[in-house]
């Protein structure tokens, strides 16, 4: 059941004036015996459990570290490392520093660390081993105001007391160190310090895609996340001590929302998966009772039923063909806000009890009570299909800039097609253009510029351009139906500029005209066009094998420069040219990607067809 008016106000007014730190010394002491992360399990089974009062003072121990080495308040914190619990202690010591802690994807490529690098003008950077220094070593000696390399995997990349580029490179265990020695000194100094830091100060900050391809870096206050963490809670009733599982990467505003914001609000039990393909196993270890997911998550789980159900004996298949329509047949009654007959929801009942739940529970979701998915849209295929297996999942809408959901369904209020009503506290309006506006005090302190200090982007009354384009029904849903700004958003959630691949791809000589597609796929392709005036044009099957190498080696120099997401996996070159005439592009040969998508519709199915190659989700 979603929280009452009530019960939400009295999440918000819990919260209110508190910030991650405060809430960390609460867990610490109140219930400083209870887990609070658990790593992965190695190659052994071993897992690492840390307790609430274990993991403050770990995070205290490299607060007091980092502030050593030079870090002071208002500074970026960059880290670039995988889910593991040196990431939590990373990150909440930083925050107790009273720095701005931030999480590199690791997919970025090294021309896109140089960037954010620059850009967040780190002067402390951790990096997880020996894959992560490779690819920052050709950087380092453009980023002048870097001044320490922490590693973490120390044995791996025999990096202490080394130094590159003016750069010391320290093992992440004696930053722990010379912290624990300090605390050990004066631990008062350390309390001090964080009962300095507001509710307005900065939490945080991720760096996400800007329409030209160029990171923003978007700054979070502790108002901000706790605020959206509370209203969460109330609204899709969020158990006390709740097991969780953290397998997106922190530098995707979701997991840090949940895992480590609204983790010290509910005083959860973090199970970590550094591999999303991994999920299914931790699922089946862990039983949470919710679980967010993006698009390709769910669909992947829901392909996985589907396998299992052609596979199965007749009978058993048809008994879960007959509960399943049954489950939807409620499932849509209530959605359109109208009662459920005592017949059928006894009949629902006993066909979940007999059919349902022991798919749900070789699943590891038979303590599912709330499940959403976000980051991108998904099939309502795909929603049906997991609401009809007993798994309540419902959609969000939301983004960096938005400390994660502004609107939410919720099992009482869950319109399939659309992406719910806005959370407490939170207004929208639609713009004559179609464009969502929102306000509330879930959004963004500002965006880093290059001389340090954050620029909002909110206008005179307080409103957010998202640009998404969408529509407001009469009972408040929202249903997002275009972009305004051009940003591809895969089914894993990757939000990716194609722009800026178009760019790198068409610097080579033998390509005309680019363009990059994935909008709600699980990976980029290309459509490209010859240049006429390099090569002539013609279908794949006629081109010169020359003409083919130099497509192949255009996609591979651009995929050089992008980052993992954004590389392209597949391509089709297509005949041309492309003119104002055909109609593929604007009398100033901007591209017209509704046109090209619509016409070239069976060429871009054509290459999801096939298996899928690999791809970061």
């Amino acid at each position: 059941m979603a929280g009452t008016g009530t019960d939400v106000e009295d999440s918000i007014a819990a919260v209110a004036g508190q910030t991650v730190p405060a809430l960390l010394a609460r867990n610490a002491a109140e219930f400083g015996e209870r887990p609070a992360i658990t790593s992965a399990p190695d190659a052994a089974g071993t897992t690492v459990t840390l307790s609430w009062a274990e993991l403050r003072e770990r995070a205290a121990e490299f607060s007091e570290g980092l502030v050593a080495l030079g870090l002071e308040p208002g500074d970026r914190l960059l880290t670039m490392m995988s889910s593991r619990i040196e990431h939590w202690v990373a990150d909440y010591g930083a925050q107790h520093a009273r720095a701005i802690p931030c999480t590199a994807y690791a997919t970025l490529s090294t021309e896109q660390i140089g960037f954010v690098g620059r850009h967040s003008a780190a002067p402390i950077v951790i990096l997880e081993g020996r894959a992560e220094i490779e690819r920052w070593q050709p950087v380092l000696a453009d980023l002048p105001d870097l001044r320490h390399v922490v590693v973490v995997e120390e044995a791996e990349s025999a990096v202490t007391g080394q130094r590159a580029h003016g750069k010391q490179f320290l093992p992440f265990s004696a930053v722990a160190a010379i912290g624990r020695e300090r605390l050990a000194a004066n631990r008062g100094i350390f309390e001090q310090r964080w009962r300095g830091i507001g509710p307005e100060d900065p939490v945080g900050m991720m760096y996400t895609s800007g329409t030209t391809g160029d990171p923003k870096g978007v700054v979070l206050s502790h108002r901000n996340v706790l605020y959206e963490a509370a209203v969460i809670d109330r609204i899709t009733s969020i158990e006390d001590f709740p097991e969780t599982i953290a397998y997106l990467p922190l530098a995707h505003i979701a997991e840090r929302e949940l895992s480590l914001y609204g983790s010290v609000v509910k005083t959860a039990h973090i199970h970590l998966c550094p591999d999303p393909r991994q999920v299914v196993g931790a699922l089946g270890r862990v039983h949470p009772g919710g679980l967010f997911g993006v698009p390709r998550v769910w669909e992947k789980l829901a392909a996985g039923v589907q396998g299992l159900l052609r596979m199965a004996e007749p009978g058993r298949r048809e008994a879960f063909e007959q509960a399943h329509a049954l489950t939807l047949e409620a499932f849509d009654l209530q959605a359109a806000g109208k009662q459920v007959p005592q017949d059928l929801a006894e009949a629902v009942a006993e066909a979940d009890r007999t059919v349902l739940a022991p798919v749900r529970a070789m699943l590891g979701l038979d303590k599912l009570t709330r499940a959403t998915s976000g980051a991108a849209p998904i099939s309502v295929e795909t929603l049906r299909f997991l609401n009809g297996l007993g798994i309540p999942l419902m959609e969000v809408w939301g983004m960096s800039e938005t400390s994660g959901a502004a609107t939410c369904c919720t099992p009482e209020a869950n319109r399939v097609g659309t992406v719910g009503k806005p959370v407490p506290g939170v207004d929208l309006k639609i713009a004559e253009d179609g464009e969502v506006f929102v306000r509330g005090p879930i959004l963004l302190s500002g965006y880093l510029q290059p001389d340090g200090t954050v620029a909002s982007p909110l206008d005179a009354d307080g409103w957010l351009a998202t640009g998404d384009v969408g529509t407001l029904d009469a009972d408040g849903f929202l249903t997002i139906t275009d972009r305004k700004k051009e940003l591809i958003i895969t089914s894993g959630g990757k939000n990716i500029a194609p722009t800026l691949i178009e760019s790198h791809l068409t610097t080579h000589p033998a390509v005309g005209f680019a363009v990059a597609i994935g909008d709600r796929r699980p990976y980029v392709t290309a459509l490209i066009v010859l240049d006429p005036d390099t090569v002539a044009p013609g279908t794949p099957e006629t081109q010169a094998a020359e003409t083919q190498a130099a497509v192949k080696q255009a996609v591979e120099n651009a995929n050089a420069k992008l980052s993992r997401a954004e590389q392209v996996k597949r391509y089709t070159v297509l005949p041309g040219p492309w003119t104002p005439d055909t109609g593929e592009v604007t009398p100033k040969l901007s591209l017209r990607r509704r046109v090209i998508t619509e016409r070239y519709a069976e060429v871009i199915d054509a290459m999801y067809d096939e298996d899928e190659p690999d791809a970061d989700q």
